[in-house]
């Protein structure tokens, strides 16, 4: 998702779910082929290249996760300050465990 309409389209859901390095918006859509994610990182994570950063590691995690992924569903990731700093190892175990919360990872 690119454009502020589809993120707030998705934020004003308020289906929200958390842990301590991200919170997911979720709003399903059954008619819907493919995910599609949007990513937010806020300037309390530091400067653009911290974001950035933040971000890459983001995107990737959720690239590794794809097959797992739910389809059917458009979903927010915003990142929390903790998470700045993270490897990408440690990364992917917050975000996979904010998505099994949110109900949009299979468990295997």
């Amino acid at each position: 998702m690119k454009k502020e309409t589809e993120f707030q389209q998705v934020f004003e859901t308020r289906n929200s779910y958390a842990n301590r390095q991200f919170v997911i918006y979720v709003l399903e859509k059954p008619e819907q082929p493919h995910f599609r994610v949007g990513i937010s990182v806020g300037k309390k994570i530091g400067n653009a290249v911290a974001r950035n950063w933040v971000k890459r590691r983001v995107r990737q995690s959720i690239t590794e996760l794809k097959p797992q992924l739910k389809q059917d569903a458009d979903f927010l990731v915003i990142a929390r300050p903790t998470v700045a700093g993270k490897s990408q190892a440690e990364t992917k175990a917050y975000l996979s465990h904010a998505l099994k919360l949110a109900h949009l990872l299979d468990n295997d």
